[in-house]
């Protein structure tokens, strides 16, 4: 596999995993009535920007992770204060654009000093013109236009805050879900790919090139039914032993390919390790999968990769594990490579583990994450009352400054792992 297609793979999966998940916030969010303002893959500056509907979606430049933007979740960037001077757009008597600055190039727009303003519950602008006062509605989507940059208000019914808490708990869980969703239909997926293992039989998957397997015209595919008259019966220990018995000397293998069995001389050779080899990988024969036996399989290898996943959290909790047993985006696209260029199976595999450990650690009650969010939602459904946002908000930065921090050791302990290889 070259190296263009392992970057364009590397960048399928995080791009495939993260909006999937930020899919799953921004639904939800739009389902129940939330202003999205902003659907973002990645951090930092901006690569891509475009404007849908109230939504902008953006591309970013770090690829280590993606976010949307609700109304209410942070403070208003934008905030216009009584005494302040704007001008106003009136559209069938409601103001549809408050301009913020370059007065004298808005065309139509009626100038004024603001009396009073309620852009969330009331919905209106009171304006001194030129001493006269007289009060605007204003419309739900009216947008505050400052410096040419748009944003569109938002009543205080389209806020984070402003839905139940059953409603706001589904909107930051839905992320984590869409990832569990995604996994699952993945690991049907490598069911359906691979199939299903047929008892008692030995396939060989593969060949090394020159070996003595090769030479002796075995291939991929082809079902190993006996080796010097001894039926191998899917026993791969057995069919190992013959060989390291066999002291170099010819041995008379019998195969099935394509329904017809096929007898093959094969002489093993000493390999470097002083161990006899055929030069074959090996593995189970395989069937067409049913869509039952894929649904059940891939719930079983969901099930087996999130036991393994958790217990990984849980020995990072009781510091059980070196930072060499971590690693960062580097190492994952190192791992990432490796599978694509296993094969399609794979890298399907691993998407699905990814896509599982990215739902997963989501829900980690750790600052910042999805799990943290969730844990201050249950809070203000036992005390009848939301924690101070302001308090919430410092929890969820002083969390992502750790998180960021520990990616950065993670990054710098990969690069030193690559430079001393």
């Amino acid at each position: 596999m070259d190296v263009l297609q392992i970057i364009v793979l590397n960048v399928l999966l995080f791009f495939v995993l993260v909006t999937v998940h930020e899919w799953g916030h921004f639904y939800f969010a739009k389902r129940v009535g939330i202003l999205t303002r902003e659907f973002a893959i990645g951090f930092g500056p901006k690569v891509l920007s475009f404007v849908k509907g109230e939504t902008r979606y953006t591309l970013r430049l770090l690829p280590i992770g993606g976010f949307v933007r609700m109304a209410g979740e942070d403070p208003e960037i934008v905030q216009i204060n009584q005494g302040q001077r704007v001008a106003v757009a009136i559209k069938q008597d409601k103001v549809t654009h408050i301009y913020l600055n370059d007065f004298d190039s808005r065309r139509g727009a009626l100038e004024g000093v603001v009396e009073e303003i309620d852009l969330e519950r009331k919905l209106f602008v009171k304006l001194d013109v030129d001493g006269a006062v007289q009060r605007y509605a204003v419309h739900p989507q009216a947008m505050m236009v400052s410096k040419e940059k748009e944003t569109q208000i938002a009543p205080w019914d389209r806020q984070f805050g402003s839905k139940t808490v059953g409603q706001r708990a589904m909107a930051i869980f839905a992320g984590p879900l869409m990832n569990f969703i995604l996994a699952f239909l993945l690991f049907v997926t490598v069911v359906f790919v691979a199939g299903m293992p047929v008892p008692d039989r030995v396939r060989i998957s593969d060949t090394v090139a020159g070996g003595a397997a090769q030479q002796a015209s075995l291939k991929g595919g082809d079902i190993i039914v006996e080796v010097n008259g001894e039926k191998i019966a899917g026993d791969m220990k057995k069919l190992t032993a013959l060989i390291q018995n066999s002291q170099g000397k010819p041995m008379n293998w019998v195969i099935e390919r394509d329904g017809q069995q096929i007898a093959k001389q094969v002489k093993p050779e000493l390999s470097e390790d002083k161990v006899y080899r055929v030069g074959v990988s090996l593995g189970p024969d395989t069937r067409p999968a049913s869509f039952g036996e894929a649904i059940t399989g891939g719930a079983k290898s969901m099930a087996s990769a999130s036991t393994i996943i958790l217990d990984g959290f849980g020995k990072l909790a009781t510091l059980q594990v070196k930072m060499d047993d971590l690693g960062g985006p580097i190492r994952i696209v190192e791992f990432t490579s490796e599978q694509a260029s296993a094969g399609a199976v794979q890298y399907i595999y691993w998407m699905a583990i990814m896509s599982l450990y990215l739902g997963l650690f989501n829900l980690l009650p750790v600052p910042a994450l999805d799990g943290s969010r969730l844990v201050f939602l249950a809070l203000e459904a036992v005390r009848g009352k939301p924690v101070d946002p302001s308090r919430e908000s410092l929890v969820h930065f002083v969390g992502f400054a750790m998180l960021m921090l520990l990616m950065i050791a993670v990054t710098y302990n990969d690069i030193l792992r690559l430079i001393k290889g």
